[in-house]
């Protein structure tokens, strides 16, 4: 597990890069939470993914956004904090580059930046999106959705009710063949502190659909909600 420090648009980006031993693996980018409240890159929910796409064999990178810890510059209300993801996937890339595909998984503030990044970058084929706060920030800009990914939030979560982002969720607008699943995690907070086992379940048994079709009766339960919402 290396540490790293990447050249980011305000000075350095301290992260950590784990290479997959494939030449053509798949990438991954995990997003933290609000600096300000905060998030950063050893989170558990962001330690937590970043250990499972390293199990499933990507190349995956974590990384404080500018003004946490080590990482150089000040918060920037979201706007710089989205070009520091965007640096640091072309620098992923640039490590990798001949992948295959590639992932983003954030949490909270991180899943809104991981949003957007997808909106505007076409190698993104799928996302993870835990406790995204769809009641705080626009998510207008998903017009349409275009690719597929799962929505993972608490049902204690008292900073982003689970009702307010399925209300909102259902509003996306998708690309045909494109499914936005949900998966509540019974009893957790918007920290998934005593959850981050059942996280790392739900995401894997999700990854595992994604990847080779595996089904179970979580899987069925995902497409039968979600061809409901296609647009």
């Amino acid at each position: 597990m290396p540490e790293v420090i990447i050249p980011g648009p305000e000075g350095r980006l301290e992260g950590f890069y784990h290479p997959s031993a494939e030449p053509n693996a798949p990438i991954a980018l995990i997003l933290h939470a609000h600096p300000k409240g905060g998030g950063q890159m050893n989170a558990k929910p962001i330690t937590a993914m970043y250990d499972l796409f390293k199990r499933r064999g990507y190349a995956v990178c974590r990384f404080n956004l500018r003004g946490v810890g080590g990482s150089q510059g000040e918060y920037d209300q979201g706007q710089g904090e989205l070009q520091d993801a965007a640096t640091v996937l072309d620098w992923l890339q640039s490590l990798n580059t001949n992948a295959s595909f590639c992932w983003v998984a954030g949490h909270s503030f991180g899943a809104w930046l991981g949003m957007q990044l997808l909106m505007r970058r076409p190698e993104v084929r799928g996302f993870i999106s835990m406790a995204p706060p769809m009641n705080m920030y626009d998510f207008g800009f998903l017009a349409p959705c275009p690719a597929s990914g799962l929505l993972l939030y608490g049902s204690a979560d008292r900073i982003c009710p689970p009702e307010e982002i399925e209300l909102i969720a259902e509003k996306i607008r998708l690309q045909k063949g494109i499914l936005l699943s949900h998966k509540v995690i019974q009893g957790a907070g918007h920290l998934f502190d005593d959850h981050i086992d059942e996280l790392e379940a739900e995401v894997d048994t999700y990854m595992n659909y994604r990847e080779n079709g595996t089904r179970d009766p979580h899987l069925e339960e995902y497409v039968k909600t979600n061809r409901k919402g296609r647009r």
